[in-house]
């Protein structure tokens, strides 16, 4: 008998009030509602993210441009296939509610990933390959709406710092594609590595296949009551994480490619492995020092980190690259959480579709922004990146500015004993 069944047959009386019900049984499922979480995002992000297809695929566009199919400013006009459909999948998310709260949506789109990895061994063709990444840009953005919608309200209200660990699924898909082209790399043809990255993609898909939609109206569905007026401070925040996102994917493409032109061969490919073991617990550490500092703070303070990790490969060529690798994955994840964090709080309807379609925007224009640089190496575009999300930064220190800490109901952890 499912838990839910078993509520039904309790007197009214001994469930009222029923928000406060839902919170403690989802409670005492949060521990593992933070396990499956990171099954879906592994292969969902694209950060956000950050789906394991879109991961992989930074990774493996580097990987073949390695191996000659590509050169870096193919891969650079390859990239914004992806992102143009995850455009329209958070576009989607907002114009048609409904999909956000929908398990057949995330499920649907959890199989066009997969296939869409499947897809590419079959031919180099740019066209094509721009296709099958505008199709699983589409699929990926939809399973972060439903994900991130689902674990947002589930966890609301009862363990809100557990979401952290959610989000560290993104550093999971990360660690391990990495480890997979770290295997495969001198062993195998670009063909094979593509199959493996799809039969993963599927294992975690399996994992991730039972996971519920929100129950009731999805988390950033709009709010049938009292209007806030918060919008001043939703976009900032919009404006803020549009502009990370600018940046975010010119070190997200070229960062290996960069720590390798520096001299650092070796370390390579293994530096996504560092970005996802230093992601995995970096939202979540995120998410407890917002228990002491307010969100937009900690969000001014990832950004300004995320850009000293940018800036140095360029300004230091011989700058550890473990160091970098790490700044750039203790950060990345960590802003995603908080800015969705804060579009939620602030109580504005589909604020998670809308920050996601704000960050996809950013992220279609961040290899525009330096495929005419990259003729002459890496360093000019990651300078360019680094002074990006600075100003992500200072959108950010202006939504610091009369923050509401109190929305209606909802309290920000760090004034939640006040």
């Amino acid at each position: 008998m499912t838990s839910s069944r078993l509520w039904s047959y309790l007197p009214k009386r001994l469930v009222r009030p029923p928000r406060r019900a839902a919170s403690r049984a989802e409670a005492s499922r949060s521990p593992i509602l933070s396990v499956i979480h990171p099954a879906v995002y592994a292969i969902a992000y694209p950060k956000a993210d950050y789906d394991e297809a879109r991961l992989v695929f930074e990774k493996m566009l580097t990987y073949s441009t390695h191996l000659g199919l590509y050169s870096a400013s193919g891969g650079a006009t390859l990239a914004p296939g992806n992102y143009v459909g995850y455009l329209v999948g958070a576009l989607l998310g907002i114009l048609a509610p409904r999909l956000a709260g929908s398990a057949t949506t995330m499920r649907v789109a959890l199989v066009v990933t997969v296939l869409a990895l499947a897809a590419r061994p079959l031919t180099t063709s740019l066209p094509v390959w721009m296709i099958a990444r505008g199709v699983s840009g589409v699929a990926s953005s939809l399973v972060f709406v439903v994900a991130t919608s689902a674990m947002l309200s589930r966890l609301r209200g009862s363990a809100p710092q557990l979401a952290g660990w959610g989000f560290g699924g993104i550093g999971a898909g990360l660690a391990l594609s990495g480890l997979l082209i770290l295997a495969i790399h001198s062993t195998l043809d670009w063909r094979a590595a593509w199959m493996l990255s799809a039969a993963m993609a599927t294992v975690f898909a399996v994992l991730a296949w039972s996971l519920s939609a929100a129950e009731g109206p999805a988390a950033d569905a709009p709010v049938r009551t009292v209007r806030h007026r918060t919008h001043r401070w939703f976009w900032w925040a919009f404006a803020s994480y549009s502009v990370e996102g600018v940046g975010y994917i010119i070190a997200g493409t070229f960062l290996v490619a960069a720590i390798k032109q520096a001299g650092q061969d070796r370390v390579g490919y293994g530096a996504w492995v560092i970005v996802g073991i230093a992601a995995l617990p970096g939202a979540a550490l995120w998410a407890a020092l917002a228990r002491r500092w307010s969100r937009p703070t900690l969000m001014v303070a990832a950004l300004i980190l995320q850009a000293i990790g940018l800036a140095l490969p360029a300004l230091l060529p011989g700058a550890v690259a473990a160091v970098v690798a790490a700044l750039f994955g203790g950060t990345f994840v960590g802003i995603s959480n908080l800015a969705l964090a804060i579009g939620t709080h602030l109580r504005l309807p589909r604020a998670v579709a809308l920050l996601t379609s704000g960050y996809a925007v950013g992220q279609i224009t961040g290899p525009l922004i330096v495929e005419p640089l990259l003729g002459n190496g890496y360093q000019t575009p990651l300078l360019i990146g680094a002074g990006i999300v600075a100003l992500a930064a200072l959108a950010a220190a202006a939504l610091r500015l009369g923050f509401p800490h109190r929305v209606g109901d909802m309290i920000e952890p760090s004034r939640a004993s006040l």
